[in-house]
């Protein structure tokens, strides 16, 4: 497994640092405005759901998703950075605009992303991706051993007459071999080309 690289800047200047300090509180504001926002929507159309005026909580569900947009694109202004959300489809992230993102395996693999999560990206000024799960989807844990796909060379995990592939640096972050016993997570109620490995059974 490739090991994280970091690049070092040099320490800004007093006078900058404020800046920047003053910039980030105003985001970290915003963001905290937002999240309350979002939770006072979700509990009002779930109590009218409870109540059972679908109609009532169907027009707020729509004000809510209006409201989280015009909020996302002011948070945008305010910071230069980007947001998409879209779909881990086993290696990376099938955005909403269309495009495929390449997710950093170490990440898949650490965060155990199951295909069909919900993530969303930020991309920030400097050109930077920043993921986020935001939606795991409902999971299935299976027991199935690790092997090699003879046609790709690449990691699979056989579970009876199933098999998944598995990311290569998941093998490499439990330190698996061919024929180790593992658990591994799907999701639960459709077909799945891909699997995240939950742990070896030592």
């Amino acid at each position: 497994m490739e090991e994280d690289t970091f690049d070092f800047e040099a320490e800004p200047d007093v006078e900058t640092h404020a800046h920047v300090r003053e910039q980030g509180d105003a985001r970290n504001r915003l963001a905290l405005q937002m999240l309350k926002q979002t939770r006072d929507s979700l509990t009002h159309v779930i109590q009218l759901l409870e109540e059972g005026d679908t109609a009532k909580a169907t027009r707020n569900l729509v004000d809510f998703v209006m409201q989280k947009k015009t909020a996302e694109a002011d948070l945008e202004a305010r910071s230069g950075a980007r947001m998409v959300e879209g779909v881990f489809d086993g290696q990376g992230m099938v955005g909403a605009d269309g495009v495929r993102y390449a997710i950093p395996q170490n990440y898949a693999s650490k965060s155990k992303l199951v295909e069909g999560d919900m993530m969303k990206l930020i991309i920030k000024p400097d050109g930077g991706y920043l993921f986020k799960q935001i939606g795991p989807v409902d999971r299935c844990r299976l027991t199935g051993r690790l092997s090699i796909d003879s046609s790709t060379q690449e990691p699979v995990v056989v579970c009876g007459e199933d098999v998944y592939k598995v990311l290569s640096a998941s093998v490499s972050y439990f330190k698996g071999i061919a024929g180790d016993e593992v658990s591994i997570l799907t999701p639960s109620g459709g077909d799945s080309v891909w699997a995240a490995i939950e742990h070896l059974n030592t």
